[in-house]
């Protein structure tokens, strides 16, 4: 029996305890390149971390590696944010990424992690709304960094990224920090990292890529109705009408009264004239 690249997706999120985050997340890039090897990247990684891991004192604390990893990554290695094509689909696979030394914050976190982890150092990836960020606790307290470039944030400066994002509170306080700066689980980082991708792939219209995001976040979130809905409205624009009907009819079955029911019965009577045709 074949293993396509979507088993293999699916056996490495089943459970959220042991989902092996960069594995994972190095998984995306079989949609664009099927015939990846996804050794490679690791071994490279795993290179680069045993070269900064020789370098590194055997009593150097975790301030010290943090410091020696900042600049073995983004000075010596080079890596940085794509700021002159942010939205290109290569910022978001993390072999080309790896290749370019090019990415988004979210990229970019999974490879400084996944090297902060072989060297001891328990860097975290935070879901902060607009720009994923980092965590590194310490004795000191917690250190909130940037994957664009590895700069440690203020509270004063994370305070300012996220009032775009939310409401102020009604007494004028400041906002609570705290809530938007937890440790992200792997299944969201992953659901954000596909969810980046389909913003691309709708915008630029690129449908069949857009299945392969859906597909996956389909196994990510098996009871999120409306992912499942948008891989049936992505089967429909590949001229795949059978497997179409089988999502939206779900989607409409457990939201009858949603506000696009009534669009989506309109576009099941053209899918199932479109299935007849087909047989």
């Amino acid at each position: 029996m074949t293993i396509t690249a979507l088993d293999y997706f699916a056996s490495l999120v089943q459970q959220d305890d042991s989902i092996l985050l960069f594995e994972a997340a190095l998984s995306l890039g079989q949609d664009m390149d099927p015939a990846l090897d996804l050794s490679l990247p690791q071994i490279e990684l795993d290179m680069l971390a045993v070269k900064l891991q020789k370098r590194l004192p055997a009593d150097a604390s975790h301030v010290q590696k943090l410091r020696m990893l900042n600049h073995f990554f983004y000075q010596e290695l080079g890596f940085c944010g794509n700021v002159n094509d942010y939205y290109h689909p290569h910022n978001s696979y993390l072999h080309r990424v790896i290749d370019t030394r090019r990415g988004i914050p979210i990229s970019l976190a999974m490879v400084y992690i996944e090297l902060a982890q072989q060297i001891g150092l328990q860097v975290r990836g935070i879901s902060f709304p607009g720009h994923f960020l980092m965590k590194l606790s310490v004795q000191s307290g917690d250190i909130i960094l940037d994957p664009f470039n590895g700069s440690s944030l203020s509270r004063e400066e994370l305070a300012e990224r996220l009032e775009p994002f939310i409401a102020p509170p009604p007494d004028g306080a400041p906002p609570a920090l705290g809530a938007y700066l937890q440790p992200a689980p792997a299944r969201d980082i992953l659901v954000r990292m596909l969810r980046n991708l389909k913003s691309v792939f709708v915008e630029q219209h690129l449908w069949k890529r857009l299945l392969g995001v859906q597909e996956r976040l389909v196994i990510l979130l098996p009871k999120d109705i409306v992912e499942r809905r948008d891989r049936g409205l992505t089967y429909a624009r590949l001229e795949c009408p059978q497997a179409a009907l089988q999502d939206i009819e779900r989607y409409l079955a457990e939201r009858p009264d949603a506000a696009d029911a009534e669009t989506l019965r309109r576009k099941l009577s053209e899918l199932r004239e479109a299935a007849k045709r087909l047989n």
